[in-house]
């Protein structure tokens, strides 16, 4: 690794917020730590509008926004699994 870097770990959180009553507007909110030596760095949000199927917020550096998409591809993923195997228990 480079010794002059920014940081040296990203760590991912997600939740889905809706936008209404009729689930029109739902959104993902990924949350998102930069750190270094395990310590914080930098910090926000990143947000992916599930109807239109598009980020609304990026982030400026495109090897975290990679890594987001990724993590978010695993989510939806893992949330899909979820309500599949909810479903099939109803």
């Amino acid at each position: 690794m480079p010794r002059e870097r920014s940081w040296d770990s990203v760590r991912f959180g997600a939740r889905t917020v809706s936008g209404g009553g009729d689930g029109a507007g739902a959104r993902i909110q990924i949350r998102y730590v930069c750190e270094r030596g395990h310590r914080p760095v930098e910090h926000g949000v990143l947000v992916f509008d599930i109807a239109k199927a598009r980020w609304e917020l990026l982030h400026r550096d495109n090897r975290v926004q990679r890594m987001a998409e990724c993590f978010l591809e695993s989510y939806l993923e893992k949330r899909t699994k979820q309500e599949t195997t909810q479903a099939a228990a109803s």
